[in-house]
């Protein structure tokens, strides 16, 4: 094998690896809604164990008045001193950050 032959197998390795990176973006542009709920658990547990959650896997858009957003709706429920609360939260599809929560 010589330095032209191995120079033309990196190059194509390379660009092969480019395409399927962006084809696997076009197809599946969002994060995996089960990574993103791991997330805001390990959040939640900082401050009171959680007794369950949930995590509706398909997006929908968020809207704040300004700009639409695809989001993942979920919950938590958590007990603190006996009493139960819930969370309902809308995480932002891309990134994972929390765009709405409320208490219910």
């Amino acid at each position: 094998m010589n330095l032209k032959d191995f120079t033309i197998g990196v190059v194509t390795g390379i660009a092969a690896a480019v395409i399927v990176k962006e084809m696997s973006n076009r197809v599946a542009p969002f994060a995996n809604p089960d990574h993103i709920l791991a997330n805001i658990k390990d959040e939640f547990k900082k401050h009171a164990p959680i007794d369950g959650s949930w995590i509706y896997m398909k997006t929908e858009n968020f809207s704040n008045g300004f700009t639409e957003t695809p989001v993942y709706r979920g919950g938590i429920s958590r007990t603190i001193n006996g009493e139960l609360e819930n969370y309902e939260f809308a995480a932002d599809a891309r990134s994972g950050a929390i765009v709405d929560i409320k208490q219910i």
